[in-house]
This record gives C-alpha cells, sequence and structure tokens, in this order.
C-alpha cells in the first residue's frame, strides 16, 4: 500500500485561498478526523475543521472528496479549500502531520503519482513541467499542448500502425513455408505501410525545439568594434545591459540579455568586436568566444560590412545612421540606437524571423529527449523499410515499439524520472 501524502497546492501565504492537498488511500481518513465526516463524493462542501488530538477548531473551508481512481492522481484525493493566511496553513498541515498514516509530500510526488497511476505519460508530465515555467504567451500555448496530449495522440497513433504492421509481419512468417498463403502481397503491403509511417514520423524531427522556446531565441550581435553593438542591445532589452564606449575593444566578453518582445523570449548576445589582430589577450579570448557565438546563433544581427557577414542569413543593419560620416547607401536596415530610427522595424524583423522558429498557434515543441526518440523511431523504421529479410523487418519494428515506450514513460530509467519530477514544486 502507498503512503498517503499531503501539501500546500496553491501559492504561498498569504493568501486569500489555501488549497492542501491530500492523496492516498488515507485521504478519506484524515478528511473524516479533521471534518468529523466523509462529504459527498464530487461535491463541495463548507464544515469546520477541527484539530483531532484536542478538538481545538482549525478553520471553516471548503471540503472536496474525490474517491480514486478517477482523480490527477488515480489515487483517493481530499482537498481543504481553506483561508490563506500564514497561521491557518500552518495549523492544519500540524494536524495533518500529526497523523501517522499521513506524511508531506517530497517535490513533485503529486504529478508523480499520476504518471505512475498510468494518468498522464511522460510527455505531458514535460508539458506541465513547461506550464509552470512559462513565462511568455508562446511558452504557455505550447506548453499547454504538450500537456493536454496532443503529442501523446499523435505517438498513440504511430503505436497503432506499428502494431498492425508487426501483426501482419508476423502472419507473413508463421505462413511463410505454408503452399497457401493467406495473402500473396503482404510484403509488398507491410514495406508500404512501414515507409508511409516512416514519412509521418520524419515529418516532426524538424518541430521546433523546447530549449529554444523556453531559453529565448538567441540573437547575436555582431561586428566590427565600435560598430555600435552594445548600444543597440542596450535599446531593444530597454535597459543599460552593457558598457558603451568610444575605445575599441570595451565589449570582451559575451553578454547575455534575457528579454520578451511581442510576447516572444529573446536571449540577445553582444560580443566582442571582431578583427584579425588584437594586442590584448583577453580581448583575444572575447573574440574567439564571438565566434562561437555566431555558430550557435538563431538569428545573427550583423553591423559589419556585407561582404563579411558570417552567414548568408544574417541580418543587414546599417547601425549609427545618426552620424554623419555614414552615408545613406549602405547596404541593410538603417539605424540609430540613439535617436530609435529604424528599430521598430529591426523588432518586426526580428518577430517575423522569430515565427519561422517557435511553434504556432496550438502547436507544440518537442524537448531533446522527444527529438531523440523520434529520430531513433525513424532510424528503426527506415531499417525496416529496407530490410530482405522478413525476421529482420520485424525485430526493427519490435524496437521501434521499445523507442514508443521509451518516449512515453512506459520503459525508462529511475534517475531521468528522478531528475524530471524534483523540478516541480511540492505541491505539484
Amino acid at each position: 500500500m502507498s503512503e498517503t501524502i499531503f501539501a500546500l497546492s496553491s501559492g504561498a501565504p498569504p493568501a486569500g485561498i489555501g488549497v492542501v492537498r491530500v492523496s492516498g488511500p488515507m485521504a478519506g481518513n484524515a478528511l473524516q478526523a479533521l471534518a468529523g465526516r466523509l462529504p459527498t463524493p464530487r461535491m463541495a462542501s463548507l464544515a469546520l475543521l477541527s484539530d483531532p488530538r484536542d478538538g481545538a477548531p482549525l478553520d471553516r473551508a471548503l471540503l472536496l472528496w474525490l474517491p480514486g481512481p478517477r482523480t490527477v492522481t488515480g489515487e483517493d484525493m481530499a482537498e481543504l479549500h481553506c483561508h490563506g493566511g500564514r497561521a491557518v496553513i500552518a495549523a492544519v498541515e500540524a494536524a495533518l502531520g500529526a497523523m501517522p498514516e499521513l506524511r508531506r509530500a517530497t517535490a513533485g510526488e503529486f504529478t508523480r503519482r499520476a504518471f505512475a497511476h498510468g494518468r498522464m505519460d511522460l510527455n505531458e508530465v514535460e508539458g506541465l513541467a513547461d506550464l509552470l515555467a512559462a513565462e511568455t504567451q508562446q511558452q504557455r500555448r505550447a506548453a499547454l499542448a504538450m500537456m493536454e496530449g496532443h503529442f501523446s495522440q499523435r505517438i498513440d497513433g504511430w503505436r497503432m500502425r506499428l502494431l498492425d504492421l508487426s501483426a501482419m509481419a508476423e502472419a507473413a512468417l508463421d505462413f511463410s513455408d505454408e503452399d497457401d498463403v493467406p495473402d500473396a502481397d503482404i510484403e509488398a503491403r507491410i514495406g508500404q505501410g512501414v515507409m508511409a509511417l516512416a514519412d509521418d514520423v520524419g515529418a516532426l524531427i524538424s518541430a521546433p525545439s523546447a530549449e529554444r522556446l523556453r531559453d529565448g531565441i538567441r540573437v547575436v550581435l555582431a561586428g566590427p568594434p565600435n560598430a555600435g553593438k552594445s548600444t543597440l542591445l542596450n535599446r531593444l532589452v530597454g535597459r543599460e545591459a552593457a558598457i558603451v564606449s568610444d575605445i575599441a575593444g570595451t565589449t570582451r566578453d559575451r553578454i547575455e540579455v534575457p528579454a520578451s518582445i511581442g510576447g516572444t523570449a529573446f536571449l540577445f548576445t553582444d560580443t566582442a568586436g571582431l578583427r584579425d589582430e588584437t594586442g590584448d589577450a583577453i580581448e583575444a579570448i572575447g573574440i574567439d568566444r564571438a565566434r562561437a557565438a555566431l555558430e550557435a546563433a538563431d538569428i545573427i544581427l550583423w553591423l559589419g560590412d556585407p561582404a563579411e557577414a558570417p552567414r548568408e542569413d544574417a541580418l543587414l543593419i546599417a547601425a549609427q545612421s545618426d552620424v554623419a560620416l555614414y552615408g545613406s547607401d549602405r547596404p541593410g536596415l538603417r539605424l540609430s540606437a540613439r535617436t530609435g530610427e529604424g528599430v521598430d522595424a529591426l523588432v518586426t524583423m526580428l518577430l517575423d524571423r522569430a515565427a519561422t522558429l517557435l511553434p504556432g498557434e496550438g502547436d507544440y515543441a518537442l524537448h531533446a529527449r522527444q527529438r531523440d526518440g523520434v529520430r531513433q523511431l525513424h532510424d528503426h523504421l527506415l531499417a525496416a523499410g529496407q530490410a530482405r529479410d522478413l525476421l529482420v523487418l520485424a525485430e526493427e519494428l519490435r524496437l521501434g515499439r521499445r523507442t514508443i515506450d521509451a518516449l512515453t514513460g512506459q520503459a525508462g530509467t529511475e534517475d531521468m524520472l528522478d531528475r524530471l519530477f524534483s523540478g516541480f514544486c511540492i505541491g505539484k
């Protein structure tokens, strides 16, 4: 029998309401001990809570009794909707903690029980984790799509198709030595089905990255010394994040500044001015780091000579347009971070470019673990489609099913699960 756990599942007090959640086989007993009765299941009921140790009143609260398995954790659950003052919550938790059959929940334990009882799969759990950490509307929408099972439903479809193909392969193997084969073109139909499924899976390999959505679109400002990179970064993020000076080589290391613009998360990186020679060893290290940042960039704002742009897709910025020595014939977006000329146009360009890198409305983004799983499944399907031996094909399909089990969490390592659930708050 699993232990019964409790925790405050709402925000830290003081608050208008504090929701204390209890889950496990003794949840009903705990509720009865506090309220003196067990309410009608799934109907809110008002009651005076009393400490079972001495009968002292604790709070007048709204009660919910939720018998399992149709609960978020798959177990019996009780919820106490109390007044959210610190003293009230502390008293209710102390009364629960004094019950020998109850203990405080650990981080993520409620969600882990939901996972263990099949109420959520691993992808939905990761979606919930992303939703709790969401800071932008795009992050919220993508996390909600994952948590509501859109990706899991697609995986379930793949599993059913894999099972059908595996059954056909087994049938073909069973009758391979018989003269009376039930379906003469079964091998051709298996091959066609495998490749059609491979195409469907392969289309998802290039799905947007959850890491990019979470950490922000990496925008690197690069160019020669004194090109106006730091001034432009400060203008874009709305604060003095980088030191601005007319002295060449002022920026010696990467300066990373997160910012949300138009509901999209960006990570702006100011870099050391790029030049071939420098007598300063520290500046040389900064230049090397600038080149490394350029390789990892999603978007590059190039403030130098267009012929020296590091990538063809770099956005050319004709910065410092307010300076008289720069003519109007410079290629790229004319911009002055000091006067604001061209800044709105640049923001529009950044948002347009970001929209091509992030999930659209109602779409989800994949974590590295999920992308790796989709890629492995695709590899097994391609190997099965190219196999000339039915035994090899059947084995590749079996490996594909095992990969799907790993994607949903039906097969996985405890260490990975421990890391995931430890990131949740106590009441989740």
